[in-house]
C-alpha cells in the first residue's frame, strides 16, 4: 500500500526556516522524506540547519532572503531549482510580531503607533502573497504541490496588545480561502493551499510576554494557560503531524481550510 502521508520525492520550500516554529517544520519535512529549503534572514542558523539535515543522510539547502523583497526571493527559487530541480510545496511560516506593533494597555488607544502596526500586518500578510507568488510559479510548473500558510488563534478572536497582528493574519485567512478557490479555478486539485492555526506556543518573539526569567508564567501567560484546555502551551514538533498531512497526498481533497492546532483554545468559552 502506497503511503500517502510520506513527503518522499518531494521538494518544500519553507519561509521563516531559521525561526523555532520553522525548525520543526524542516525537521518534520525531512523525517517524512521532504527534500526542503530553509529559508530565512540569518544565514548563519539556515547553513547550520542545512548541514545538520544533508550529514545525516537528508537533503536540504540554505536560502537567505527576506520575504517582502522580491529580488531575493527570486534568487532563492533559482537557487532552489538548480539545486533540486522542482518545487512541490510552500510553508509560508515567516511572520509575527514586533514590540512597535504592540500596544501597552496604559498607552493611549488614539496615539498608537499606526506605522508600527501597518509593518506588523505587513509581515504577516505580504510576507505569505509575496513568496506565495515568487515560489507558486515554480509549483505550478511543476504540476502538483501544496502550500500551507501559518494563520494563528489572533485572526479569530481579539488578542489584546498586539492589533498589527491580528488584522496580519486575519487578513491571512482571508487570502487562504480566495487563493484556493482561484487556484482550484486554475489547476482542479492539482495546486491546493491550506493554513495552519497554532495557540500559544513559546518562541523567541512571545517568551518574554509569557514567560518569567525564572520559568514562571506573566500575567498574559497565565491568561493563556486558563484559555487553553490542555493547561499547557504548545511544543513546536507538535505541529508536524498536521503540516505533513496538508503537504502530501493524504489531504488530496483539502483545500481553503483552516488546522487548528491549539490545544482547545478556540473552541473554549471560559466556563
Amino acid at each position: 500500500m502506497d503511503n500517502n502521508f510520506s513527503l518522499k520525492g518531494k521538494v518544500i520550500i519553507v519561509t521563516g526556516g531559521t525561526g523555532i516554529l520553522g525548525n520543526s517544520f524542516v525537521n518534520g519535512i525531512v523525517e517524512a522524506g521532504g527534500a526542503v529549503g530553509i529559508l530565512g534572514r540569518n544565514r548563519q542558523i539556515a547553513e547550520e540547519r542545512a548541514d545538520a539535515i544533508n550529514k545525516n543522510g537528508g537533503q536540504a539547502i540554505a536560502l537567505v532572503a527576506d520575504v517582502l523583497n522580491e529580488a531575493e526571493l527570486q534568487a532563492a527559487k533559482q537557487a532552489l531549482l538548480n539545486r533540486f530541480g522542482r518545487l512541490d510545496g510552500l510553508v509560508n511560516g515567516a511572520g509575527g510580531n514586533m514590540p512597535q506593533g504592540v500596544l501597552q494597555p496604559d498607552e493611549d488607544i488614539f496615539a498608537m503607533n499606526l506605522d508600527g502596526m501597518k509593518k506588523v500586518m505587513e509581515v504577516n500578510l505580504w510576507g505569505t502573497l509575496l513568496p506565495t507568488q515568487v515560489f507558486g510559479e515554480a509549483i505550478a510548473k511543476t504540476g502538483r504541490g501544496s502550500i500551507v500558510n501559518i494563520s494563528s488563534m489572533n485572526s479569530k478572536r481579539a488578542i489584546t496588545k498586539v492589533l498589527g497582528y491580528n488584522m496580519g493574519k486575519a487578513a491571512v485567512d482571508c487570502y487562504n480561502q480566495w487563493f484556493a478557490v482561484e487556484l482550484a479555478n486554475r489547476y482542479g486539485d492539482a495546486i491546493r493551499m491550506n493554513a495552519l492555526a497554532p495557540g500559544f506556543f513559546l518562541t523567541e518573539q512571545n517568551r518574554n510576554l509569557l514567560t518569567t526569567p525564572d520559568g514562571g508564567y506573566t500575567q498574559r501567560g497565565e491568561l493563556a494557560i486558563r484559555q487553553t484546555p490542555f493547561k499547557r502551551f504548545g511544543n513546536p514538533d507538535e505541529l508536524i503531524g498536521a503540516l505533513v498531512w496538508l503537504l502530501s497526498d493524504a489531504s488530496a481533497f483539502v483545500t481553503g481550510s483552516m488546522l487548528c492546532v491549539d490545544g482547545g483554545f478556540s473552541i473554549f468559552g471560559g466556563v
